[in-house]
């Protein structure tokens, strides 16, 4: 599961570099903000697209082997990345690593189940995606600082580095894992349509991470231009964020998703209006801190969700739930661009706080509607 949890925290923490090198990346290559915003907008695209391709497609093949492929291309991404000699360069390497990012993940999660033993699913659960808040508490602001020392390209190179090493860890430490089942295309809409639980997972997850990465996108230009933090406080700040996210992690993997989702989708929306609004350095980092220990919850808790939803079927909920995960990465990121280069810098939180809202509406009417078995 250790191994698991490495790569997780690697791919994420691919997925989300650019979230602290969007100003140094722009200026480089020339481009805005907005349209920097385009490195997070586009893996997440492609994730969400071969979150249950990859599930399909994978077949019969040993789940080790898959997991082996895909981390080695996005080692190979990040590494073109580094190298890029212009933004649609980089675009393309953003590219693969949606591939590698949908795939990985969307197998990944369901392996608890096969790795431990029933009563320590939820933990394991929690180990593995643990890399999630993790990639935000040393991934990003490490990568971060990297970008602030030794340029941009140094933190992608450093990531095609750990991808290289997690590549080592796989094939050293995870078992032979053969597949349990083969999944057929029609398997998905039809989870989607025969069972509640799982389609309001996903209806949530959408509304959740669009409301998330509006906000999470912008981050640095929300601090610097609303909280009137200097840039060079940014990393220090986002390490911060990263460690409240890991003890959210941790405090929500045995509980409850449905109260837990409905905790923290309702303190999300509060966080985010204030961030948007607020001025203060003060003001900023405490709601920075809270940011990231509530939403860290949020990960471990839709897959839970999945699992309890359809236990008979965690992979392909998994890769529902992946799908929908990227997929409203790349939209938020998109919302977060229009809005502020449209607008301003504050739009993009306000705007994800109202997602934020419908979020918890929507956990809580279908905790209304939820029939016996659902959610347990």
């Amino acid at each position: 599961m250790c191994a698991v949890a490495l790569g997780i925290f690697c791919l994420i923490t691919s997925e989300l570099l650019p979230v602290g090198l969007l100003t140094p990346v722009g200026a480089d290559l020339r481009v805005s903000d907005g349209t920097a915003g385009l490195m997070v907008t586009v893996p997440g695209l492609v994730a969400g697209f071969c979150a249950p391709l990859v599930t399909v497609g994978a077949g019969r093949l040993d789940r080790r082997l898959v997991l082996c492929v895909l981390i080695a291309l996005m080692a190979a991404a990040n590494l073109a990345a580094a190298f890029a000699p212009n933004f649609a360069v980089v675009l393309a390497a953003r590219l693969l690593v949606g591939i590698s990012v949908g795939g990985f993940w969307a197998i990944a999660g369901g392996l608890a189940v096969r790795l431990v033993p029933e009563r320590h699913v939820g933990r394991a659960t929690a180990l593995v995606f643990g890399g999630v808040p993790t990639a935000s508490v040393l991934g990003v602001p490490v990568g971060t600082l990297l970008g602030e020392l030794g340029g941009w390209r140094s933190a992608f190179a450093a990531v095609g580095a750990l991808g290289l090493l997690t590549l080592t860890a796989l094939l050293l430490l995870l078992p032979p894992l053969p597949p349990t089942r083969h999944i057929a295309f029609p398997e998905l809409p039809a989870l989607l349509r025969e069972n509640r639980a799982v389609r309001a997972g996903v209806i949530v997850t959408f509304l959740l991470v669009t409301g998330q990465f509006a906000a999470y996108t912008f981050v640095r230009p929300i601090l610097q231009d609303v909280s009137g933090i200097d840039a060079a406080y940014v990393s220090t700040l986002l390490l911060g964020y990263g460690a409240a996210g890991v003890a959210g992690n941790f405090l929500a993997g045995a509980r409850d998703p449905y109260r837990t989702l409905l905790a923290v989708s309702a303190c999300l929306a509060v966080i985010l209006g204030l961030i948007a609004v607020l001025p203060g350095a003060v003001a900023g980092t405490v709601l920075l801190l809270a940011w990231g220990l509530v939403y860290g919850g949020v990960s471990v808790s839709l897959q839970s969700w999945m699992i309890t939803a359809a236990p008979a079927a965690a992979e392909a909920a998994s890769s529902l739930m992946v799908a929908m995960f990227n997929l409203a990465i790349a939209a938020g990121a998109l919302f977060g661009g229009l809005a502020v280069d449209g607008i301003s810098a504050p739009a993009a939180p306000l705007g994800g706080a109202a997602l934020m809202l419908l979020a918890s509406v929507t956990v809580w009417v279908t905790s209304v509607r939820r029939r016996p078995g659902d959610l347990k």
